[in-house]
């Protein structure tokens, strides 16, 4: 290996080392907890060299922040503009590829939503979901089955049941390995009670 090419594999390592430990810290502590000398200490570096990679705490955050929202939108997009799939299958692949992406990302939702919380003015332009989901499949196959209710009340119960567990899973389940089996069978109950709630 050249020198050349040694040091760029050593830049993006340490560049990713970085990522990964500012994604850590940050939805652990959130924006306001998180100092730069709390990154560079999980990543095992100086700060010097934190700040050569990434000049500022904000700059690092916008980055892991889309990584985030990302995985979020990642999940849905792809199902709800998904004109091959019927409602029905539609309730059903949301509820089963969230619950698998938070259990994979249990911190996410206490994030997102605290830093939401934190600095709403700064995430309605970034998160937009109104604006995409309303010209989707989902949201037209809602209307012709059900004209009388509103779509987004329909999606907030939807996700709502999905996601709170995630939240108050401290509180509710003490261990882990029940707490996947109920989420397990959450896959098969949310879908259920989204079914009903489109035929009462």
């Amino acid at each position: 290996m050249t020198k050349s090419k040694e040091a760029k594999r050593l830049d993006t390592s340490t560049e990713e080392k970085i990522i990964q430990a500012a994604s850590k810290v940050f939805t652990q502590k959130g924006y306001v907890g998180t100092r730069t000398r709390d990154i560079a200490e999980e990543a095992g570096i100086n700060l010097a060299l934190l700040n050569y990679y990434f000049r500022s705490k904000e700059k690092l955050f916008q980055l892991i922040m889309a990584e985030k929202l990302q995985l979020l939108f990642s999940v849905i997009l792809p199902i709800v503009n998904n004109d091959d799939l019927t409602l029905e299958e539609k309730m059903e692949a949301l509820v089963e590829n969230y619950i698998v992406l938070l259990v994979d990302n249990p911190d996410l939702p206490l994030f997102v939503l605290g830093e939401i919380k934190a600095n709403p003015e700064g995430f309605k332009d970034r998160l937009q979901v109104r604006k995409l989901l309303q010209h989707s499949s989902f949201i037209r196959q809602l209307r012709e089955r059900r004209p009388d209710l509103e779509p987004v009340q329909f999606i907030v119960s939807l996700l709502g049941m999905t996601i709170f567990p995630f939240i108050a899973k401290q509180i509710l389940f003490a261990d882990d390995k029940i707490f996947k089996k109920q989420m397990e069978e959450r896959k098969i109950l949310i879908a259920k009670w989204a079914k009903m709630m489109l035929e009462t």
